[in-house]
């Protein structure tokens, strides 16, 4: 069974790009973890919010990498302070 997450961020208009460079760089470290499955960074439309998603063999490899992710200052809980309002993060097993 896969576990998986989609997130929806909203940073500020002015620190959409910066926001999604900092994404891909979180993406990147991701790749070479044990687990690891698929990332996806995305941005609506209108540009109003950024979407990742990730997919992990297990809810530990998504841990492990959630640690990483704290370690780059990126957490898959709370505010970046690129964000103007709290992100929604959830969570899915696959069936």
């Amino acid at each position: 069974m896969s576990f998986g997450f989609v997130a929806f961020h909203y940073p500020a208009p002015e620190h959409v790009d910066a926001f999604v460079a900092e994404c891909h760089q979180v993406a990147d470290a991701m790749r070479s973890q044990p687990g690891f499955e698929s990332v996806g960074v995305w941005v609506t439309p209108d540009g109003g919010a950024v979407v990742t998603t990730g997919a992990y063999e297990s809810e530990e490899a998504f841990r492990a990498t959630a640690d990483l992710a704290r370690e780059m200052d990126a957490t898959p809980d709370g505010q970046s302070d690129l964000e103007i309002r709290p992100r929604e993060v959830h969570f899915l097993v696959s069936r």
